[in-house]
């Protein structure tokens, strides 16, 4: 289950023309407790061209934004949802946009603390550390549906890729702030790997955890080997235990489960013996395992 702390808001803007000061449309997606609270989005009058390239990916014209108001005029509202927040944006060009419009309107930007989703994206799942990251194309892998270049879609899109990533690697989002800064290859919580203890009871098991624990991964990757599992960073022809976060284990939807749970899934499918348990059964075993060893 994702924990309550799992708070942020997510911002995105479309652009007039290539100046990123031009911002056309505003979309502010606000996640509390793990899931969508609040959403705003405006058109924005630019004050500014619209050049005909920027009009054929989002579809905004002069016309559209005659009536809207300005970003000095929505600032005040886009300031209060982010204000002292974890604001994320997937790739750094929306906060360099919004940067670049209030230095425009001689207007202070709020207290935040940016965090790229692209960034998270890369080192979250190996198979986008080097390319295709993009949000439209991660959306496609992890079938979410949203209209792509409409700003509070694309916020909405950024922020449940984000929830994935949580839930994928154990990684809150506090957690995340530091781990984009590190190099994508170097080991986070996803990255825990540990050999078992040959005299534990259940020595032979190779134990992958996916989504959000109500304990730290480390710890619950020590009592894994203190009973005789060899940890393991991902599912593969070897994996005979896959621990699920209790909330996650109960999700019926193929898509809404983390990429591990489905390729277990699908090894299971193909006959390989993997049991999949929740993290609650988990310490059950887990705790009378070592409490067995404990007493020898």
């Amino acid at each position: 289950m994702l924990e309550v702390h799992v708070n942020f808001v997510v911002l995105d803007v479309e652009t007039a023309n290539p100046d990123l000061s031009s911002i056309c449309q505003v979309g502010v997606a606000v996640f509390r407790n793990g899931a969508i609270n609040n959403k705003w989005e405006s058109l924005i009058n630019p004050q500014d061209e619209f050049h005909p390239i920027n009009v054929s990916i989002h579809g905004i014209d002069e016309e559209a934004v005659k009536n809207a108001p300005t970003w000095a005029d929505a600032f005040p509202v886009v300031s209060s949802l982010l204000r002292d927040s974890i604001a994320v944006s997937h790739t750094p060009f929306d906060r360099v946009a919004v940067t670049r419009a209030c230095e425009r309107y001689k207007l202070e930007w709020c207290s935040c603390r940016w965090l790229d989703s692209a960034r998270v994206v890369r080192r979250a799942w190996p198979i986008f550390s080097q390319s295709g990251f993009g949000l439209s194309n991660v959306a496609t892998h992890f079938c979410i549906q949203y209209r792509e270049h409409d700003a509070l879609e694309d916020a909405r899109c950024a922020g449940e890729i984000l929830l994935r990533a949580i839930a994928e690697t154990g990684l809150s989002a506090e957690e995340w702030l530091k781990r984009v800064e590190q190099p994508i290859g170097c080991s986070g919580a996803q990255g825990i790997r540990q050999n078992g203890n040959a005299d534990g009871p259940l020595f032979g098991e190779v134990l992958v955890f996916t989504g959000t624990l109500s304990m730290p991964r480390r710890t619950a990757a020590d009592a894994a080997a203190d009973a005789g599992c060899r940890v393991d960073t991902g599912v593969t022809k070897d994996t005979t235990l896959l621990i699920v976060g209790d909330e996650d284990v109960r999700r019926l939807a193929g898509h809404d489960k983390s990429t591990k749970h489905r390729k277990a899934e699908d090894l299971i499918a193909k006959g390989q013996p993997i049991r999949i348990l929740a993290e609650s059964d988990f310490r059950r075993v887990v705790l009378r395992s070592n409490a067995a060893v404990g007493g020898c």
